[in-house]
């Protein structure tokens, strides 16, 4: 994958359900499309099986206080319309304004978008919904409030049943969720939300939540009350001021909380006239000029850090536990991917909740995917073990008959150590043996025997894909792990 897989805006960075009903889908809008060809050259991604389109939708979706409001978000779908395909909700990092969503994707601020694009090309039906209070979406946004991010997302899933039923697609049963910095507190908090309360409507094929800050009342509080020097202060008002939005009873103005040298460029940004970078900017140069470094803390009122440090019944405590999304356990299929180096989201967020996770007998696993990659250099590795992991439980049927599950080929050794051998092969199946930078290790066309031995005794360990392709268009992907 040659272009940075996925040049993005990603940084750090949850009202339940009790509104089945209140989705609706308003219009939709063809943004553009793209060929196979011009997304395998986009992504240098050697499985890009298919064209796609985008476009901009609009869903009713309920706010923080509940009331219904119009939401955006981004639905990417492979040109292909004969076959059925899963669906995969992507769920955006922090955003750097209200409009810098993927809804905007192919203008300013929207690149992160194009996650949708690679998707679909992947024979995924891809959601990305904006959230609550960006896009369209009206009043500030709920930032990392782990209900709004989830029911916005449900909301758009049960939307794009309308949107496929009017345009002539097919979706299966299955749905992936992922996510990317608050995008993983995102996921992980949709993720909750149906396997516990929407199971009779939907259900979780697989999950990935990637780098999130899950333990906000934990992890993220204690770094923020801590002496550590911390160089994105911007997100502690950016939080305040989103649970502002959805509890309403953190302050009745900033300078209650936050000095008036630091609320004031919090007001700028809260009305919309600088950016989240802007903010952060003008509180790193107040900080040094006030206390010599980015000590974060230290833009509290100081009779209310005291009150937060030793009163947990304090609205700000309260709502930080509130947003917590991993005191449960996942009966789907679940991976966290993280990096030990993350300077914007401490890694201690994942391990505290594969721990908490697997204690309570959920199904998880998490893996640190580059322990010396920071939080932007994390972004690669965590989606494209995301791809690998959800590569074994895609399916995508034609005409009834599927050949992505791949529920007849078996592949043994795996883990391998010098060759493995695919059997069960339908006839006249292609074969391509590939690594994840994209080099194409075995190639076979036309296999005519049900089965084929391939030689790995030149690779080294890791995780490859085997592609498999018949005379009809249909495909598959399982993973072969090579071990010694």
């Amino acid at each position: 994958m040659k272009k940075n897989l996925y040049v993005l805006f990603l940084s750090v960075c949850i009202f339940t359900a009790g509104h089945l009903s209140a989705q609706n889908l308003i219009s939709s809008t063809l943004k553009g499309e793209r060929t196979q060809s011009q997304l395998a050259s986009m992504f240098g991604n050697p499985l890009i099986a298919y064209g796609v389109k985008y476009y901009y939708v609009n869903y009713t979706s309920p706010d923080a206080q509940g009331n219904l409001d119009t939401l955006s978000g981004l639905l990417v779908v492979p040109s292909d319309v004969s076959k059925t395909y899963p669906r995969l909700v992507y769920q955006h990092g922090t955003s750097n304004c209200k409009t810098c969503v993927p809804s905007r994707y192919g203008s300013a601020g929207g690149s992160e978008g194009e996650l949708g694009l690679l998707f679909a090309g992947m024979g995924y039906i891809s959601l990305l919904p904006d959230y609550v209070g960006m896009g369209d979406g009206r009043g500030f946004h709920p930032y990392v409030h782990a209900a709004t991010e989830a029911s916005a997302a449900a909301d758009m899933l049960r939307a794009s049943l309308q949107w496929l039923d009017q345009n002539a697609y097919h979706a299966n049963n299955q749905i992936f969720v992922t996510g990317y910095s608050q995008g993983g507190h995102a996921s992980m908090a949709l993720h909750r939300l149906i396997e516990q309360e929407l199971g009779g409507e939907m259900t979780v094929t697989a999950a990935a939540h990637l780098s999130g800050p899950y333990s906000i009342g934990g992890v993220m509080r204690d770094l923020i009350l801590s002496p550590a020097i911390y160089f994105l202060p911007a997100y502690i008002p950016n939080t305040a001021m989103g649970y502002q939005a959805a509890y309403g009873n953190l302050y009745n103005d900033l300078t209650d909380l936050f000095k008036p040298q630091y609320a004031s460029h919090m007001q700028q940004y809260y009305d919309g006239a600088i950016t989240l970078t802007d903010l952060n900017t003008r509180l790193l140069a107040a900080l040094f000029a006030d206390v010599g470094s980015s000590v974060p803390r230290r833009m509290l009122q100081d009779s209310v850090l005291a009150n937060v440090e030793a009163n947990p019944q304090h609205p700000i405590n309260v709502a930080l536990r509130d947003n917590d999304v991993y005191q449960w356990a996942p009966v789907s299929p679940t991976r966290i991917f993280y990096c030990m180096a993350d300077e914007q989201v401490p890694f201690r967020n994942s391990i505290v909740a594969r721990d908490t996770m697997l204690a309570l007998g959920g199904n998880i696993a998490a893996a640190d995917v580059n322990s010396s990659a920071n939080h932007g250099g994390c972004v690669n590795p965590a989606l494209t073990q995301t791809l690998i992991f959800f590569a074994g439980f895609q399916q995508i049927t034609v005409d009834n008959r599927e050949l992505s599950d791949l529920s007849q080929v078996l592949v043994a050794p795996n883990p391998a150590q010098d060759e493995f051998e695919i059997t069960g092969l339908p006839d006249e199946v292609a074969v391509r043996l590939i690594d994840f930078s994209g080099n194409t290790i075995f190639m076979q066309k036309e296999i005519e025997s049900s089965s084929v031995k391939i030689n790995i005794r030149h690779l080294p360990n890791g995780i490859y894909l085997l592609h498999l392709s018949d005379k009809n268009g249909r495909s598959g992907v399982k993973k072969i792990v090579v071990s010694r």
